[in-house]
Order: C-alpha cells, then structure tokens, then sequence
C-alpha cells in the first residue's frame, strides 16, 4: 500500500512550502548513499523521501495528492519527468498533440539529452489531406496548428521572473549520486532534480515550472507536385520547444491522397472509366474524354468493346522529384447497355438482331462454337 508522502517526510498536511524543502534536506542529507554506504533501508527511505518531495513540492501535483491520493497521479508515485517534464498534474504535452494530430514520433520526449539538463524537444505528425489536383500542380498549405513554445515569462528557465534554478542541494549539481559498491563506482541520475543538477524553489506561474507552454503556430507548408500518400515532408524545428536549452524537435507532415471521383490513381498514371453507348461502341466517333487540366479528345474506332483502353500520353501526375516528367491517362470504355427502352427501341434491336450474322458477333459466334464442341465432346465421353 502507497506510504503517505506527508509522513514519509515528517510535516503536515498544512505544511509551509519551506517547511517541505526544510524536512526534505535534512531527511535527504541523513539518509543520503554517500553517508549510508550498503543499507538498503537507507537507500530505499532516501528514494522515498525524494518521491514525496517531488509531488508535494509541485503546487499542482500536491493539490491533486491531497484530494484523489496517490489515485489521482494515476500511479503510486511520481512519474517520469519532474520540473520541466511530463509528470503526474500537467497531464503531458504529449496529449493535446495526440488528439490533434493522431501520432507524436519518438514517443513523449522526443529526442533524448543533448546534456545535463538540457533535452530535445517532441516530434510531432501532423495527418494532412490534399486533392488530386493539388498533387498535379503542388500547392502552399497554411495550417494553424498548437505548438509548445519556450515560456516568454521566465525564457524557459522554468523559474519565477527575478529569480532562478537552484543548484541542487542533494548532487551539488552534478546531477548524478555517485554510490560505492566494493571496487565499484556506480553513478545513477539524481532523484532530488532529476538529473538536472538544479531545482526551481520558485516556479514560473506562466508554465508552472515547465519552462515551455501551450500555444498555437501559422505555418506554411508546401506540398511539392506528385507527391503520394505516405509522403513525409519535414519542417524542421517546428516541433516542441526544447527544454534548458536543448533544441526543438522537428514537425512531420504527412500526406494522405484524397479519392476523386473521376480517376483511379496509379504512382503517377491515372485510370478513367469512361461509359459508351451502344451506338458510339459500334459506330464509334469521336469522344471527349476528362483530365485534371481540361478536356481531351480521342478518336473512338466502330467495334470497340467494353474494356479497350485508350492512352493519353503526359496527361497523368508530374513523378515526385523529377520536374517535367508526367505520367498517363489511360481511359477504359464501357459499354453501357440500354435500359427502360420503349416499343419502338424494342422494335428497332429485334430488327437488328435478326438482320445480324456472324460479321456482326463474331466473338459471340465463337464463343458458342467453342461450348458445341464442348458439350458434344462431354457427351461423347
């Protein structure tokens, strides 16, 4: 069962914020490794103690401590982070970008240290929906998207304005607790700072602490020609602000191709059905047929059958990378069949089936050559 953080450090539940950071030294410099060099107890008490300052020290976490308990941090303790990261009662920057833009690469942190204190900042994705027509010519997208920004208030450094970070009173600022075991040095990121080697006594009421904020960007992206569904396009440094001076992490677009109602895309040649009627088919003619850019025309020969194509050279999608050179049209025919004729059609094809002859068919004729011969064989047998 979670220990009760105020006990753990000896105060009460009213306790001053001074008095929190009183009992933390003391209790941290009683139970410190350095001092208690191969006990266990010590060096889980220290861990203890370390845990309950970093909740009850966070005027957010500590308001929500004292009215959900360990319940309300959604843990039995502290979580990843502390000043200037994810922990429990800032509920993550890491969520507003999920929900807007569906992925955060890398995970919630984005890239890792860049050194003591500092750290990169997220990776975001953005899904973003473009039409054909954008593909063939390429377009500026303006988006309005949030965006976590270096806090103007305190320049990111997490502190209240007129004050600053303090060097950490438990690693001296090193940010690592060095521990001797035998012929053995093992180093281990602080957990009084977090293996930043400061704290902030006095945080920022802009970001909390955090150092960074919430807030919104314009940009301009530009969706080259030919580009297709999976496309990345990389917009660098226009991800989360980094913290303590580490840079900011970078923002990936990634493209998704809209269906269009006339063509069928293929890498860069696109496919349009196109129906016939019965009298075009077996007179032919010309036909007019659609492009992203206009109208074409091609010439229909009589006799033409449902599923001949027709290609139209250059008149398909630029290749991604390689100005000047378009793919093809390629146009199917099908030919559509009569429906809801009156009694003078019905006249007309009756007329006309019993004036045809094998010229006129000649792949049906064959076809029921081929079942004659077919079912005579079977019969045979």
């Amino acid at each position: 069962m979670p220990k009760d953080y105020y006990e753990i450090l000896g105060v009460s539940r009213g306790a001053s914020d001074a008095d929190i950071k009183k009992a933390y030294r003391r209790l941290a410099m009683e139970l410190h490794p350095d001092r208690n060099p191969g006990d266990k107890t010590a060096e889980s008490r220290f861990k203890e103690v370390n845990e309950a300052h970093d909740i009850l020290k966070d005027p957010k976490k500590r308001a929500i401590y004292d009215q959900f308990g360990h319940a309300g941090l959604g843990q039995g303790g502290p979580g990843p982070g502390g000043p200037g990261g994810e922990g429990p009662g800032f509920n993550g920057f890491g969520d507003i970008f999920e929900e807007f833009f569906g992925d955060i690469f890398g995970g919630r942190g984005g890239g890792g240290r860049g050194g003591r204190g500092t750290q990169r900042g997220e990776d975001f994705r953005y899904d973003l929906s473009v039409t054909l027509e954008t593909v063939m010519g390429g377009k500026e997208e303006r988006l309005r998207l949030p965006s976590i920004i270096t806090c103007e208030t305190c320049n990111g450094s997490g502190a209240r304005p007129g004050t600053g970070p303090e060097t950490c009173g438990v690693c001296g600022g090193a940010g690592q607790i060095r521990t001797q075991q035998g012929f053995f040095s093992i180093a281990r990121p602080c957990g009084a700072c977090q293996g930043r080697g400061r704290t902030i006594r006095n945080p920022c009421p802009e970001c909390q602490g955090q150092g960074r904020k919430r807030s919104e960007k314009n940009l301009t992206v530009k969706v080259p020609p030919g580009v297709e569904t999976g496309t990345r396009i990389r917009l660098s440094g226009e991800g989360g602000a980094g913290q303590q001076g580490g840079p900011a992490g970078d923002l990936y677009i990634v493209i998704e191709v809209e269906s269009h109602p006339m063509f069928e895309r293929h890498g860069p040649d696109l496919l349009c059905h196109v129906p016939i009627t019965f009298p075009q088919a077996a007179l032919g003619g010309k036909l007019e047929v659609p492009t992203l850019r206009g109208r074409a025309r091609i010439a229909l020969p009589a006799g033409s059958q449902t599923g001949r194509r027709f290609v139209l050279k250059g008149k398909g999608l630029p290749h991604l990378g390689r100005p000047g050179l378009l793919g093809d049209l390629v146009v199917e025919v099908r030919v559509e069949t009569p429906i809801n004729l009156n009694k003078r059609q019905k006249e007309l094809l009756e007329e006309f089936s019993r004036c045809s002859g094998e010229d006129c068919q000649p792949e049906s004729t064959s076809f029921l050559d081929r079942v004659k011969d077919f079912l005579d064989k079977t019969m045979s047998t």
